[in-house]
């Protein structure tokens, strides 16, 4: 083990001597670029995209290109980066993460990479946590690169698809993880090639990147669309019913955070619904709605996992920021359990249309780097997920700060009064302090003892981060005191009011240990920035969530053998701060399996969703006939009639009317085709027969298209409209048997192999699907004067919204003026676009 650290702790001091070497090199041209006048630093940008268009590397390029930002940067913004900033740019360049601590410039150290990047004119994608860092940073960062010559775009969800694709196309585009993956998810939806906002993924610098890709990697970037329902009086039903129950009437296994019904639950439910035996098959649908209604009531929390807006919306609390989740909703209808918990209108369910990971989105760039100042801990992940070095960069400055050992108490009352008496007496002596917390509900609890106590302070929780950055930027002032939960305000520097430093610098007092280390060093990294004096200190009680769920019982057995059970009190070890870091590991690592066990779902989609969307855009992009691929398909799907109805018949004459009426219902029309003109035809024959008459009918639909146009832009729409709608279906089947295969593991069965192995069967399944509609919708679709005249006038959504009006056994689907009277702000906007009126074309109005 020994041995290891020291190859490690080696390894890093290698490449550290390797990056200073290149940031000398870098700072070798300071003269020559301070030398050069404005118009001669701005001509470098031209002359370094002609010299990589000439074959010049882009690492060739990067102690001259690094310089050159170095000296606009002073010229620009007042601001010179260190020789470490210099060497985390390095490191960003490579694709790999610099851990640079709080308030050592990582916004500046990224302009050196983005620039460079930016350079090969196919686009650098600059990721942040929020909007607010997203505007902020390109319009501070922005003057930089505009002032060389490059552009600059926001791309915000608010946008429209025009507005989009221009923030795109810049050479530099700001935008949070969760807008991009989105964006890439509605590409892959649309049906004109100029609906489409991205470029192809080139190089992303991903902001605070453990928070983006390890915090945010066990939740899925999903689009979807509602579908009728009628059970949302069986949510409250089953609502109505849990709220009867008491405590033994359900089991609730606390490490897991899982609730089932006891024996005297089930009874209970049985008499509730009038039923002989409530796991009977046929009610599967009902013990699912009780499951998620006891989760809702008894696991799920108000104020710590979801907040109730103003507008009566349950929004989610995101565990590592604080922050509430804006669109974001509870999958497998616990959203809607809740909503019926809380009393509030509870939203239809909704079918998945596309999803991904951030993992499999962000693997997709060609290059990928990320800034943190907490990433050492999640190195193992970083480098097995996303082939991510995580490299330790020096501070410009010795870190000041002191970090005292924890203190524990055994119950939460002694704990709370001891952090108010310790606020109180700070503030009493002018040192600010910020005091972090895990959940809401602990804001909230100790700003009410703290206005008993009669403390002025600021609270910055999911209720009002809008007021974030501001607030934060003032937790270092004389006297101020800020309740925060933990990852607030990150991204925003806390610097020191005038006299703070002589009385001891910013304290943060933590509440609680987070389940992560990473979350607990961002709190104590908001204190001792740029060399600054600091302190931290965290105080713990026996029945704090992390705790109770691992250790506390070994730590009560000590307090019993040393008689110290008293409300009183305290311990104060660092023997105790490893216990609860050990405890931290263990925690951090059933997240990690949990998170890789998402992605090895997931990658069994992404080689299919790889497919699909290539042959999708294939043909959105198509400028020539596709009639050779759309025979191509109905040979297919002939072939494969034919060879199944021969093969599953138990008579050659059973088989024959088979074929027969498959041609009949999706090939041709139904009184040209009869037994008799295949009965002497062996099957290649048949195929052979069956193909030319399809021919002749296909024939016949596209003659009623008049120009190459209108029949391209109708065999596009036919082909897009039916890949999206079994994509969709195929996306809830893989739902379905992710949730199925979980109990073959009872019979020995590796869960993965058996989801790859079903999967892989089912997405053949669904090709020939796909191609069967395809073939039908052709031959039956009903083609009149209006949908040439909207194919010619690349009308093609409302194009698909007629085949599939005309298609046999589809609802007439008219297209009327879009009203807006009556809509209310939070109604689905009227358009279609998925998002709610407020936020579209009810904009300008709110």
């Amino acid at each position: 083990m020994a041995n290891l650290l020291r190859s490690i702790v080696e390894n890093d001091k290698g490449e550290l001597r390797k990056l200073e070497k290149t940031a000398k090199k870098v700072e070798s041209y300071a003269d020559a670029m301070s030398a050069l006048s404005d118009e001669k630093l701005q001509a470098k940008t031209p002359e370094f995209k002609e010299r990589y268009q000439n074959g010049e590397s882009l690492d060739a390029l990067l102690p001259e290109a690094f310089a050159v930002v170095r000296e606009a940067a002073k010229r620009v913004l007042g601001l010179f980066p260190y020789r470490v900033q210099i060497m985390g740019g390095i490191v960003l360049h490579h694709g790999d993460i610099p851990e640079m601590r709080t308030g050592e410039g990582k916004t500046l150290t990224a302009t050196m990479p983005v620039y460079l990047n930016a350079l090969s004119g196919e686009g650098v994608h600059v990721i942040t946590v929020n909007e607010y860092l997203s505007e902020r940073d390109a319009t501070e960062m922005g003057e930089v690169y505009s002032w060389l010559g490059l552009s600059v775009g926001i791309n915000l969800a608010a946008k429209s698809p025009f507005e989009k694709r221009e923030a795109y196309n810049c050479d530099i585009t700001y935008s949070t993880n969760s807008e991009i993956g989105f964006d890439y998810l509605r590409d892959n939806m649309v049906v004109r090639q100029e609906d489409m906002v991205q470029r192809p993924l080139n190089y992303a610098l991903v902001d605070e990147v453990d928070s983006v890709l390890i915090d945010e990697a066990r939740t899925p970037l999903i689009v979807s669309g509602p579908v009728s329902s009628e059970t949302n009086q069986l949510y409250i039903r089953a609502d109505k019913f849990v709220k009867t129950l008491n405590q033994d009437d359900y089991i609730i296994d606390v490490p897991t955070k899982t609730i089932g019904l006891s024996d005297s639950g089930i009874d209970k439910a049985e008499a509730y619904f009038n039923l002989n035996n409530l796991y009977d098959i046929d009610n599967v649908a009902l013990t699912h709605y009780i499951d998620n209604a006891l989760r809702a009531n008894y696991i799920m929390l108000l104020d710590i996992d979801y907040v109730v807006s103003e507008d009566q919306e349950i929004l989610i609390v995101d565990q590592f920021t604080g922050r509430t989740m804006e669109g974001r909703r509870f999958s497998d209808g616990l959203h809607q359990a809740i909503e019926a918990k809380e009393a509030v209108p509870i939203q239809e369910e909704s079918k998945t249309s596309a999803s991904i990971t951030y993992q499999n989105m962000f693997r997709m760039y060609r290059k990928l780097s990320g800034m943190t100042g907490t990433g050492k801990t999640e190195e193992e992940e970083f480098r097995e997920i996303y082939n991510m070095r995580v490299i330790p960069i020096p501070t410009n400055r010795p870190v000041a700060r002191i970090d005292h050992p924890d203190l524990l108490y055994p119950n939460l009352q002694a704990k709370f009064n001891a952090v108010v008496e310790d606020v109180r007496a700070r503030h009493e002596k002018g040192q600010p302090v910020l005091v972090g917390t895990v959940a809401v509900e602990t804001s909230d609890l100790i700003s009410k003892k703290l206005v008993q106590a009669g403390v002025p302070h600021e609270v910055l929780n999911a209720k009002n981060h809008f007021k974030e950055a501001q607030i934060i930027m003032n937790a270092g002032q004389r006297g101020a005191v800020t309740i925060a939960t933990n990852m607030a305000g990150r991204g925003t520097d806390i610097k020191l009011g005038e006299g703070v430093r002589e009385l001891g610098g910013l304290c943060v007092i933590g509440t609680e240990r987070h389940e992560s280390r990473r979350i607990d060093n961002q709190l104590r990294g908001r204190s001792g920035r740029q060399g600054d004096p600091g302190e931290s200190q965290f105080y713990l009680s026996l029945e704090d969530e992390l705790m109770r769920r691992f250790g506390s019982d070994r730590i009560k057995a000590v307090l019993e053998r040393m008689n110290m059970n008293d409300d009183d009190t305290v311990i104060k070890s660092r023997m105790l701060t490893r216990q609860v870091e050990s405890a931290q590991k263990r925690v951090e690592g059933n997240n990690y399996d949990t998170r890789k066990q998402v992605l090895q779902y997931d990658d069994v989609m992404r080689e299919q969703r790889e497919i699909i969307y290539g042959d999708r855009y294939n043909v959105i992009v198509a400028d020539h006939d596709l009639t050779p691929e759309i025979q191509a398909m109905i040979q297919r799907t002939i072939n494969r009639a034919v060879d199944s109805h021969s093969r599953a018949s138990n008579s050659r004459n059973e088989a024959l009317e088979a074929i027969v009426n498959f041609a009949r219902s999706a090939l041709v029309p139904e009184t040209s085709i009869s037994v008799s003109d295949l009965r002497n035809l062996k099957d290649d024959d048949i195929k052979k027969t069956l193909y030319n008459r399809a021919m002749k009918v296909y024939n016949a639909q596209i003659s009623k298209l008049s120009t190459p146009d209108a029949i391209l832009e109708f065999q596009k729409v036919l082909i897009l409209m039916v890949v999206d709608n079994k994509w969709t279906e195929h996306i809830d089947a893989l739902d379905q048997l992710r949730n199925a295969v979980g109990l073959r593991g009872y019979a020995q069965n590796n869960p993965i192999v058996e989801y790859q192995s079903e999967g892989f069967r089912m997405f053949q399944d669904m090709i020939g699907s796909i191609e069967f509609d395809v073939t039908r919708t052709m031959m039956k679709a009903q083609i009149h004067e209006q949908e040439r005249e909207r194919a010619e006038a690349h009308a093609t959504t409302t194009a698909a919204a007629n085949i599939a009006a005309k298609a046999p056994g589809a609802a007439n689907v008219p297209v009327e003026k879009l009203d807006f009277t009556n809509v209310k702000r939070n109604d689905p906007c009227p358009c279609g676009s998925g998002k709610k009126y407020k936020n579209c074309h009810g904009r300008k109005q709110f």
